[in-house]
């Protein structure tokens, strides 16, 4: 007899779809996922796959088609804003099953969605909002409001909040602070048509070092659209920085590009937050990626941290399941994704942001650019860097009391 029936994950985000399909595909389990929105959220995000995450690609069976719709970036690297290089990990696309992909977000959301549906069991309800949780011994409940004002209570063995950084679940365990800090920078994120490639001989990634004009240039899809990522005023409002937009480009791109020269094709302004929640688990309820933890995006370390979040609790909820391990390997779920978080993603993302553009980072900065050079020279000693992100997860299924060489999906 199974342990776990159904699994309810607020959230048809990245995080809650990836381990939705997971858990209804390799284990068999009922999942319901409640999402506030009425479509996938289509504003430029993430579009970095790190080997880490697509480990877990592998095991949700979704990683054919990723790579079909997607592409493996050939390096990245440093610039001056000039176009000088600085220094870079260059590479051939890796043949390593592992290799990263690039997939914008709004592409990668619909297609898990799709193989998420086809699976039996399954359900999304859009227009779902989580006000409230409950719980008992038994089961833990969501109470959602639904878009016409009115508000139902549903229930399941586990609930997961994977709703993002204004996280319903997690405001209703922990109330409205969520620890941590908005740092004093706000970023800009675009989706544009500009052949910085050929036009300049970027690579597909760079990062541009500059005390107030830093920026992130980096193609992610093979028709060629850029993401380009700026930074701007923290005290300007959204109507500001749109406006402010062609301005910025003209500033500090090279070539100095005006409107009629680019096809802008979206614009969203973010804060940038690091916070992490108190617990990562209360009982039978669960937080996962932005509803548990927040960092910049430079490097791309949410997003895979909260990929990696799911790898973990996804061993966890299948040790549940076949009685491999007892609930109480949430608290170590907790205690360990926190700890990763705290010793990894937090101050290596920060890292990430002041090389861009903190004077007091220059000596990193150099120390960084050097380990880049050696990566390149050794490419070896390259491949163990590229693969040392890997480190983000944490495989739960070594505290399984039987251990076989394979688990529904569990092992490599």
């Amino acid at each position: 007899m199974p342990n776990i029936d159904h699994v309810i994950i607020a959230g048809a985000g990245p995080s809650g779809l990836l381990l939705g399909v997971m858990l209804a595909r390799n284990l068999g389990i009922k999942v319901t996922i409640v999402d506030a929105d009425s479509k996938i959220n289509d504003n430029p995000r993430a579009a970095h796959y790190a080997p880490s995450a697509v480990y877990d690609f592998h095991r949700a069976g979704i990683i054919d088609d990723v790579r079909k719709a997607g592409f493996t970036p050939r390096g990245v690297c440093w610039r001056l804003q000039d176009t000088t290089f600085l220094a870079g990990m260059a590479r051939e696309p890796e043949q390593s099953e592992y290799a990263m992909v690039v997939l914008p977000l709004d592409q990668l959301g619909p297609l898990i969605v799709k193989h998420f549906e086809s699976l039996p069991n399954t359900k999304i309800l859009w227009g779902h909002k989580v006000v409230d949780v409950d719980q008992d011994g038994k089961e833990a409940r969501v109470i959602v409001e639904k878009v016409d004002g009115t508000k139902i209570t549903m229930g399941a063995d586990f609930v997961v909040g994977a709703d993002g950084a204004s996280s319903g679940v997690r405001q209703a365990l922990f109330g409205k602070e969520y620890p941590g800090e908005t740092l004093d920078k706000q970023i800009v994120a675009t989706n544009v048509y500009l052949p910085f490639d050929e036009k300049f001989g970027y690579w597909d990634s760079n990062f541009i070092v500059h005390p107030t004009d830093w920026y992130m240039a980096a193609k992610i899809t093979t028709d060629g659209l850029w993401r380009v990522t700026y930074g701007d005023d923290a005290g300007l409002s959204r109507d500001e920085i749109v406006k402010r937009q062609p301005v910025r480009y003209e500033r500090i791109l090279p070539g100095n590009p005006k409107p009629g020269e680019y096809k802008l094709i979206s614009m969203s302004p973010y804060k940038l937050q690091q916070r992490c929640a108190p617990s990562f688990r209360v009982g039978k309820i669960v937080l996962v990626a932005d509803a548990a933890h927040l960092c910049n995006p430079f490097g791309g370390l949410g997003l895979t941290g909260g990929f990696a979040d799911v790898g973990s609790l996804y061993d966890c909820f299948m040790g549940i399941h076949q009685g491999q391990l007892d609930e109480d390997i949430l608290d170590k779920y907790s205690e360990i994704r926190i700890k990763i978080w705290r010793e990894m993603i937090d101050p290596m993302s920060r890292a990430n942001f002041h090389r861009l553009w903190d004077p007091k980072y220059e000596k990193d900065r150099e120390d960084f650019f050097a380990m880049c050079q050696k990566a390149s020279d050794d490419p070896v000693w390259g491949k163990s860097i590229a693969e040392a992100v890997h480190a983000v997860r944490h495989d739960f299924t070594q505290y399984f009391k039987d251990k076989p060489a394979a688990l529904n999906g569990a092992q490599g």
